[in-house]
């Protein structure tokens, strides 16, 4: 292993920490899939082949760290409180009908606010807004690709809940998205 591999694996140390961090909610678990992610590169400077980014062979590398992460933490820990089942706001936006009282703005270029640095700003703050259970619900889903049922199989909870958890996500991060971002 050269000094110049393990210098790059170091410098990504910090995304990788923002990431894992955005999954697990927890600092400390982040920084131990983040840690053992740096020590299974370093370990395996033979296993990165150089066919794709540095970032996304060590992204892929944490997602299985956040994985493990999740299964022992729900090994280990009571289920959140019920109070998650609540729908407080979320519903205010829609009339007893379940129209909209004021529909979105449409997004001028969501795409391209994708790549924009205060976007995933935006974006971060939103999700660290939502309810524990709600966000890794979320998290699970669309940034580590898992299925309902495996979603359900690392939370505890069944494939309804795990609905009503995503579409509560996607609302919450519309409306905040919405609010701190696109009308600003």
């Amino acid at each position: 292993m050269s000094a110049e591999y393990r210098s790059q694996v170091e410098s990504q140390r910090a995304y990788l920490l923002r990431y894992a961090t955005l999954q697990l909610r927890d600092r400390d678990a982040a920084e131990d899939a983040v840690q053992e992610t740096l020590l299974a590169a370093l370990a395996d400077g033979a296993g990165f082949s150089g066919r794709s980014n540095l970032r996304t062979w060590l992204t892929g590398i944490l997602k299985h760290k956040i994985v493990d992460a999740i299964r022992r933490a729900s090994r280990e820990q009571p289920l959140a409180p019920a109070d998650e089942l609540e729908t407080g706001d979320l519903d205010a936006p829609f009339d007893r009908r379940g129209h909209w009282q004021e529909p979105p703005t449409a997004w001028d270029d969501p795409d391209g606010a994708l790549h924009q640095k205060q976007f995933l700003a935006a974006l971060e703050a939103c999700l660290a807004g939502l309810p524990a259970k709600t966000a890794q619900a979320f998290m699970m889903r669309e940034h580590l690709g898992l299925e309902t049922g495996e979603i359900c199989k690392e939370l505890g909870i069944t494939a309804t809940h795990c609905w009503v958890l995503l579409y509560r996500a996607r609302m919450a991060l519309r409306q905040c998205l919405d609010t701190n971002w696109f009308r600003t």
